[in-house]
């Protein structure tokens, strides 16, 4: 099963919206990703709807933040791209009658929504400005490194 890297990629295209002084393109944003300015758009569309980020149109156009990372948490990213799954587990729905099947799923539904409440939690207390913070920090024990 895929798993779904859509948060983790957003957060990648965030700290470098951050380290620019310039709107980045769907499509460098594309090339960054490995995908194609159209899921970029996608992707993007739910933080610009947030206010988080804008787009403009035309000749030095693109992408650029509308807030400081500091009021951004990974809870808001999060949320703004709709929640993607969290989990690619899945209860198994084939034979509701089942007291089994029953049993199974009420076990793993309780571990499953604490577990999302416990990881949810823990998103609204992480800062974008903390993961720029560890990038550069990281960027000083590595200063030849040109994987950014």
């Amino acid at each position: 099963m895929r798993s779904d890297n859509r948060l983790s990629r957003m957060l990648h295209v965030l700290l470098h919206m951050a380290e620019q002084d310039a709107p980045l393109t769907s499509e460098t944003i594309g090339k960054m990703l490995n995908t194609n300015p159209v899921v970029v758009r996608r992707m993007m569309s739910g933080l610009r709807e947030r206010g988080y980020v804008q787009s403009e149109k035309g000749h030095g156009g693109g992408w650029v933040l509308t807030r400081p990372l500091s009021e951004l948490s990974l809870l808001d990213v999060y949320q703004a791209l709709g929640e993607p799954p969290i989990f690619a587990l899945g209860l198994d729905q084939s034979e509701p009658k089942c007291l089994v099947e029953q049993a199974v799923n009420a076990g793993l539904e309780g571990a499953m929504a604490e577990s999302r409440r416990l990881l949810l939690e823990r998103f609204a207390t992480i800062r974008m400005d903390q993961l720029a913070r560890d990038f550069q920090e990281r960027l000083k024990l590595h200063p030849h490194c040109t994987e950014r």
